[in-house]
């Protein structure tokens, strides 16, 4: 069987690729892959680095205000619609998976013309809009959240929730002394607290500013700040901001594993960052970022909260104050954490690349 994966600009719409392509290896190592993606998008550094044949296209997203600059995005998406057929044809797939980005859209739009089964992934619970364009073309639309199936086409058997194929791979992971890594005692109770890959400025500073009150308490902090922030901040200032309760690290590679080792999450509500969590059971406080497309973070994060998965606070709401007596509520009351547990535990869908993997299977080529 040959297969075609595509996404790209963030690692939200990579990650999934790839955590499909790991496990569809491992049940089928016999299938063949092809990715397509641009070369200046995080997948042409992090698809090679998987062995998995990679070929670029150009594109370009549409501005959602007028401007000369979608004349452009026109004519690039027309240019990389006749490539992906020629790249389609050459490799001559079963089905293609998009998950999302810009890139996606000339791809699998090309898989539809050419009559090539497809399958588009959204792990958000409001679609992107290169997704949206696709639902009407494409054979299946896997969703992450039940509130998302509202925004795509009632057509039976069109819409189905899969859930994230990264969950899949942090779900088996056991506790093990991986805390000790980072200075830590892996028996103590742990908060992880992150704002993403590259950090998240405000979480940051309200966490360096309760330093002093988190670094006080029973359980124990690691505090991730994103490469760039400790630079520029926690180096240059000379922060001291490591106890033996609480560690301040640039960046965290092994985070599956943190996350398997930790007793709640202090996080964006990124899509990844939630299916790990949903994967795990992990309470959470969810502090969405203001900044992304139709504020879809927050939307994520009701999606837990709702189920009683999670608590929401809002970046307006984030104060020094607010940040410790949130996590002080739920580090003081293990009753709490383990009802929100359960609900985050059966939120999240721990076969879902094998559940993603079905369909694509169910719609190949015959």
């Amino acid at each position: 069987m040959r297969v075609i994966l595509t996404g790209g600009g963030t690692g939200g719409h990579i990650y999934p690729a790839l955590a499909l392509y790991r496990i569809w290896k491992e049940r089928y190592p016999e299938t063949e892959f092809l990715y397509i993606g641009t070369e200046n998008g995080l997948e042409s550094s992090l698809v090679p680095q998987e062995n998995i044949p990679f070929k670029s296209i150009e594109i370009q997203g549409f501005r959602r205000s007028l401007s000369l600059k979608n004349v452009q995005t026109v004519y690039k998406f027309l240019s990389s619609v006749q490539k992906s057929k020629r790249l389609i044809q050459e490799f001559n797939p079963d089905v293609i998976l998009g998950t999302g980005g810009f890139v996606c859209g000339p791809v699998v739009y090309s898989a539809t013309q050419l009559g090539i089964p497809s399958i588009v992934h959204e792990q958000n619970s409001i679609p992107g809009l290169t997704n949206k364009f696709l639902a009407r073309y494409v054979d299946r639309i896997a969703t992450c959240f039940e509130d998302t199936v509202q925004y795509f086409p009632k057509q039976e058997n069109k819409v189905v929730l899969t859930g994230n194929p990264r969950a899949q791979e942090v779900a088996s992971l056991e506790k093990k002394s991986v805390l000790e890594d980072y200075g830590l005692d892996s028996a103590k109770e742990t908060v992880l607290i992150f704002g993403g890959s590259r950090g998240a400025y405000k979480i940051n500073q309200m966490t360096v500013d309760a330093f002093d009150s988190l670094s006080q308490q029973d359980y124990q902090i690691l505090f991730a700040t994103g490469e760039s922030y400790y630079k520029e901040e926690v180096e240059r200032k000379g922060l001291q901001l490591n106890t033996d309760t609480f560690k301040t690290v640039p960046y965290i590679s092994n985070m599956p594993e943190v996350f398997a080792n930790v007793s709640m999450v202090v996080a964006r509500s990124g899509a990844t960052s939630l299916a790990e969590i949903t994967a795990l059971g992990l309470p959470s406080i969810l502090i969405p970022s203001p900044n992304v497309t139709n504020d879809h973070q927050t939307k994520n994060a009701n999606s837990l909260v709702k189920k009683g998965a999670a608590k929401l606070l809002s970046e307006s709401e984030l104060t020094v104050k607010q940040l410790v007596h949130d996590i002080d509520t739920m580090m003081s009351n293990l009753a709490l954490r383990k009802k929100m547990s359960a609900a985050s535990l059966e939120m999240g869908i721990q076969n879902a690349g094998d559940l993603l993997m079905k369909e694509m299977l169910v719609i190949k080529k015959k």
